[in-house]
């Protein structure tokens, strides 16, 4: 999903749910608003508050790409269906100068 997308249904009733793969710390030093973190080596030992998003959609993102795409073949092998990757990822967010919490 593009960035300009995702902020644009951030803003809607159809919002996705965003999952942030990064670490705490890069968690914490900003994140899309709403994003639920979820860090990738949680993801691959427990899965923690996903079971219940089964059916959502859900932008997985990190911070260039490549754990967030491991996170998406992981929950596919799972069942998970309604998977997208952030395009350019937080990198290209914070680039773009779009929203952040902290």
């Amino acid at each position: 999903m593009k960035i300009n997308d995702l902020a644009k249904k951030l803003k809607t009733k159809q919002a996705p749910c965003v999952v942030d793969v990064r670490s705490g710390p890069e968690f914490r030093s900003g994140h899309i608003p709403g994003a639920i973190h979820a860090p990738l080596l949680s993801i691959l030992l427990r899965q923690p508050r996903l079971p219940q998003l089964r059916e959502t959609r859900m932008v997985l993102t990190c911070e260039h790409g490549p754990r967030a795409l491991i996170v998406k073949s992981v929950l596919g092998l799972l069942g998970y269906r309604n998977l997208d990757l952030l395009e350019g990822h937080m990198s290209a967010w914070r680039k773009a100068g779009l929203p952040m919490e902290k």
